[in-house]
C-alpha cells in the first residue's frame, strides 16, 4: 500500500517541480511571438500613418506615428487623379474569378485522387505534385506563348485561366479528403449516387476548412500579383491595382504619401477575406499538413 501511495504521489510532485520552468519557457515563447508579430505589424502601422502625412513628413525621424495634421487629401488624390475604381474592379474581377475556379478544379481533381480508384492513381498524383517544384520563371515563356496562340494577350482571361489550376490546392484538398471515412462514399454508391453526386452532396460540404484555406491563399496571391499582369496586360483600362500604383509612381515622381494611401486601400479586401475565413483557416492548414 505504501509503495502504491508513493507512486501515486510521484507524478504530482514532478508536476510541481517542473511547473516553474515550464512557465518560464512559456513566457519566453510569448515574448518571441509578440516580438515577431510586432515586426510584421509595424510596417503596416507605418504605412497607415504615412498615408495621412504630408510628403515632407513621411520619412521624418524619429517617426511621428500620429500625424499632427491629417492629410485626407492623399486619399482623394488617389481616387481622383487615377482611374483607381477601374483598377480596383479589375483586381476584384481577376481575384474572385481565379479563386472560384481554383476551388472548383482543385476540389474535383483532389476527389479523383482521394476517392476514385483507377490504375496508377498514386503515381500520377505524385507526378502532378512535383510540378510545384518547377519555378515560375521556367514556365513563364511557354505560358506566354500558349496565351499568345489562344489570342488572350492583353486580356484578363489569360490571368484567370492560368490561375485556375493549382497543384498545392489539389494537395490540400486531397489530404483533407483522406481524413473522411471511406464508408460514407461506399454507402452513397450502394444507394445509387453517382461519383459527382458523392463529391457535391457528401464530400464537398465537409471540406469547409480546406475551402477557407485555399480561398485565402488564392485570393491573396491573385490580389497581390504584379508579374502576371505586367506580362499580359498592356491597356491602362485593364490594369490591376499593382500596375496602377506602379503607373501612379511613375507619373507623379514617387509621391510616397498618396502612394501609401493607395496601398492602404489596396489591402482592405485581403483583410476582409481573411477575417471572414479565419475560423476555418487553421483547421484546414492542420488537416492538409498532418493527415493523409
Amino acid at each position: 500500500m505504501n509503495s502504491v501511495a508513493h507512486t501515486s504521489k510521484q507524478p504530482h510532485s514532478l508536476k510541481l517541480t517542473r511547473s516553474p520552468g515550464a512557465r518560464i519557457v512559456k513566457g519566453l515563447l510569448y515574448i518571441v511571438l509578440i516580438a515577431v508579430a510586432g515586426s510584421m505589424i509595424l510596417p503596416f502601422l507605418w504605412m497607415i500613418s504615412a498615408s495621412f502625412k504630408s510628403e515632407a513628413e513621411v520619412f521624418g525621424f524619429p517617426i511621428q506615428w500620429i500625424p499632427s495634421t491629417f492629410y485626407f487629401s492623399n486619399y482623394s488624390k488617389v481616387w481622383n487623379d487615377l482611374p483607381f475604381f477601374t483598377y480596383y474592379f479589375n483586381t476584384i474581377k481577376i481575384a474572385v474569378s481565379t479563386t472560384v475556379l481554383q476551388i472548383v478544379t482543385c476540389s474535383m481533381a483532389a476527389y479523383a485522387f482521394a476517392k476514385v480508384r483507377f490504375p496508377e492513381r498514386d503515381k500520377l498524383f505524385f507526378l502532378y505534385i512535383t510540378t510545384m517544384m518547377i519555378p515560375f520563371q521556367v514556365m513563364m515563356i511557354p505560358q506566354f506563348l500558349l496565351m499568345k496562340q489562344f489570342g488572350l494577350l492583353n486580356s484578363h482571361w489569360a490571368l484567370i485561366l492560368l490561375g485556375a489550376f493549382s497543384p498545392f490546392g489539389v494537395f490540400l484538398f486531397r489530404q483533407f479528403y483522406m481524413s473522411i471515412p471511406e464508408e460514407l462514399s461506399e454507402a452513397a454508391r450502394i444507394d445509387g449516387l453517382s461519383e459527382f453526386g458523392i463529391y457535391a452532396r457528401i464530400i464537398l460540404p465537409l471540406t469547409r476548412p480546406a475551402i477557407a484555406s485555399l480561398t485565402i491563399f488564392t485570393f491573396m496571391h491573385s490580389w497581390n500579383d504584379f508579374l502576371g499582369p505586367l506580362i499580359y496586360l498592356n491597356d491602362d483600362k485593364l490594369f490591376t491595382l499593382q500596375l496602377g500604383m506602379q503607373h501612379f509612381q511613375t507619373e507623379h515622381a514617387t509621391e510616397y504619401a498618396p502612394l501609401m494611401a493607395a496601398a492602404v486601400c489596396a489591402i482592405i479586401p485581403t483583410i476582409i477575406i481573411y477575417f471572414i475565413a479565419q475560423d476555418h483557416f487553421v483547421e484546414g492548414i492542420a488537416a492538409g499538413a498532418v493527415k493523409g
